[in-house]
């Protein structure tokens, strides 16, 4: 029922606004306006009912868990535009301190227009609507698992590339240890070719002495 609800109660504020205009148009020209103030008092008394009776039915989807959070959030802000628009109509109603040209443009911009679709209608996405708690919650449990999937397969992938590195390291260790006997050997063949000189230099000495 909220969806009637909702319209009806804009319905009445655009309704209010004109007669208030009405009424003020009477009043400039000195005709009598009293039959009009009545209607407008009844008229701003039914727009609280409607917006306390809006209030309720919010209260009652968020705490039965009929909607999520981001739904009732978005449905108390369409609620407080109507008490705003409510509280500009009684100080319109009464001239207090405000231009009544302005508030009649601004309360007139907030009316049900034909062709504008009703936000009460602009709900949930479409694979969510027409769902009771119940079947949110196991969508919900549903991504979540898809997700937690998701993130099982980047943890698989992280722990290869992890794997593959250490194996990596692994090998850049043996290469540093082959290259660190290479040069060892290296250093030592150098010592012994400097050796074979030396006693290939005192030989010759040797032999050129005898000679």
């Amino acid at each position: 029922p909220r969806l009637p609800l909702y319209d009806a109660a804009c319905q009445v504020a655009q309704e209010v606004a004109e007669k208030i205009q009405e009424r003020n148009r009477y009043q400039r020209n000195g005709e009598s306006s009293a039959k009009l103030n009545v209607i407008i008092r009844s008229s701003l008394q039914n727009l609280r009912e409607k917006i306390d009776q809006l209030k309720d039915l919010l209260l009652r989807a968020v705490s039965t868990h009929q909607i999520t959070q981001l739904e009732g959030d978005r449905r108390q802000n369409l609620v407080d535009d109507l008490l705003t628009r409510h509280k500009q109509l009684q100080a319109s109603y009464k001239n207090e301190g405000t231009e009544p040209d302005v508030i009649r443009s601004s309360l007139m911009t907030g009316g049900v227009k034909r062709g504008v679709t009703n936000p009460w209608l602009v709900e949930e996405p479409e694979e969510t609507r027409g769902l009771g708690f119940g079947d949110l919650r196991q969508q919900q449990r549903r991504i979540i698992e898809e997700q937690d999937a998701g993130l099982d397969a980047l943890s698989s992938i992280i722990s290869r590339q992890k794997q593959m590195g250490q194996e990596i390291g692994n090998e850049l260790d043996e290469q540093n240890e082959i290259i660190d006997d290479l040069t060892n050997l290296v250093e030592n063949t150098d010592d012994k070719l400097r050796n074979q000189t030396r006693h290939v230099k005192m030989v010759d000495k040797k032999s050129t002495s005898c000679g």
